[in-house]
């Protein structure tokens, strides 16, 4: 599947530039180079749609970049699909290293670091990135609980000024792990649909407040991932929010109250 191009901005399917440094044992490169070739095989089978990615593709190099926040199971057919631009907020656990790397074959940095660990390192890190990259952070990684809404990405946004686009993807037929997070893997031919959200603006606003805000964003995340099932369905729902330019995003009530 040939991923859509944004607008003036070189693809990424080639390998980052600046992959990581840190060393790995002839085991692991091992397991990274089987999952990245299973998966360019697996995902060139996948029949994708996408929703909702015209605005972000509209944009040109000098606009506004966004806080891009997938549920960490669904982070395959998601990150498959959307090949743009990216830095991903990927844990320093062993496991993150060898997704950083797998991801980095296909073209996406990382920010390594999470919420358990190197998690101020990290927001620093991915409010700078921010400045020309998109960030893709999953609220609910490293481990959880499932579909919960972690302040992280509420927090990066707040600091940097930047808009959240949530993405949710909704596959046919898949095979999902018995992990924390039911991680999805689409079975060959599935059909993929993957739905981008409106974008949501956080003020910057004491950190209390951004917390008080994450039930909102997981609600927000539910509602399109119940919006993206319909679309596969063969339905066409409402936006949840009517379309906005994202130089005129409203800010998320509860996130200023």
């Amino acid at each position: 599947m040939r991923a859509d191009k944004e607008r003036g901005v070189p693809r990424r399917n080639a390998p980052v530039t600046n992959p990581s440094t840190t060393p790995v044992d002839l085991r692991t490169r091992a397991i990274i180079g089987i999952a990245y070739w299973l998966l360019r095989m697996l995902g060139a089978t996948w029949r994708v749609r996408v929703h909702g990615r015209s605005a972000l593709l509209a944009r040109q190099p000098d606009d506004p970049r966004v806080v891009l926040t997938l549920w960490h199971g669904q982070m395959l057919p998601i990150l498959w699909s959307h090949r743009q631009p990216t830095a991903s907020m990927i844990s320093e656990h062993k496991d993150g290293e060898i997704i950083a790397r797998v991801l980095g074959r296909l073209g996406f940095s990382a920010i390594r670091g999470s919420t358990s660990r190197g998690g101020a390192r990290a927001l620093l890190e991915a409010v700078r990135v921010l400045k020309s990259s998109d960030v893709a952070v999953t609220p609910d990684g490293p481990r959880g609980p499932r579909h919960t809404f972690a302040p992280g990405a509420l927090a990066i946004a707040s600091r940097a000024g930047a808009y959240i686009v949530p993405i949710v993807a909704f596959v046919d037929r898949k095979w999902q792990l018995k992990s924390w997070d039911a991680f999805e893997i689409p079975k060959a031919f599935a059909r993929v649909t993957i739905s981008y959200g409106t974008p949501m603006r956080v003020d910057d606003v004491a950190l209390r407040q951004v917390v008080a805000s994450t039930s909102a964003f997981a609600s927000r995340m539910q509602a399109e991932l119940d919006r993206a099932t319909r679309l596969a369905r063969g339905f066409t729902p409402e936006p949840i929010t009517p379309k906005v330019d994202y130089e005129d995003v409203t800010p998320v009530e509860t996130a200023t109250r």
